[in-house]
């Protein structure tokens, strides 16, 4: 009990943040092994097939591969945020480098004339590339409702051409109706399901850059603290 008590808190400055232990990259590495194993295991059971060959139009194709390109684009940035969330613990220790809170905190020593000129450098740094990733992410999903449109457009014009019922006709008169039935229904579901697990990992990526932001101006606030104490 005594130890309690008389246990020396850590400074501020020493201390770790609250996100220095977040392994954001191996956490993307997980969900990338994951997307990787339901790849595979949708080709096994043949739904890659059926969907590229239900959409003429190509626009699912397009959808997984904007999808995929953005996850890997998701994954390099995990990386270079948990890379600069270590070169800041670096830079409480007063061991210099090139990492973006180096440069905050030289910025705030530097007292510009914008105030607020560091914080804005720091927030385009570190939140800046999302904005046109959070884009990207939105286009999955009007990829989606378009080819709903066209669908849904195929299957008016379809039933457009319809001059007489003939029963013997049955069966290519539902081909044709379904196809574009397809269209609409598959890529409305592939662009939900890519804008929901994009919008995932780019929230995860924004909480982590929040964070950072945040842990810089707490060790800017103890540099500035610890200037005026001298």
């Amino acid at each position: 009990m005594m130890s309690l008590l008389t246990r020396k808190p850590r400074s501020q400055s020493a201390a770790p943040g609250r996100h220095d232990l977040e392994p954001l990259w191996f956490e993307w590495l997980a969900l990338g092994g994951l997307l990787v194993f339901a790849t595979w295991l949708l080709g096994m059971r043949g739904v890659w097939a059926l969907l590229l060959t239900s959409d003429p139009t190509g626009l699912t194709l397009v959808i997984i591969v904007v999808f995929a390109a953005s996850t890997l684009w998701c994954g390099a940035r995990s990386r270079e945020l948990q890379r600069q969330r270590g070169l800041l613990v670096e830079a409480r220790q007063h061991r210099p480098n090139e990492g973006w809170a180096s440069e905050y905190l030289a910025a705030l020593a530097a007292r510009p004339r914008d105030a607020d000129a560091p914080l804005d450098l720091l927030m385009e740094q570190t939140h800046g590339p999302h904005h046109t990733a959070w884009w990207v992410n939105g286009i999955q999903l009007k990829l989606g409702l378009l080819g709903k449109v066209i669908g849904f457009s195929v299957l008016a014009l379809n039933i457009g051409q319809i001059q007489n019922f003939d029963p013997t006709q049955t069966q290519d008169l539902l081909k044709s109706l379904t196809t574009g039935l397809g269209i609409a229904l598959l890529t409305t579901m592939v662009g939900l399901v890519g804008n929901i697990l994009l919008g995932l990992q780019l929230t995860r990526l924004d909480r982590y850059a929040d964070a950072l932001v945040s842990d810089c101006q707490r060790a800017g606030l103890g540099a500035s603290s610890r200037d005026e104490s001298h």
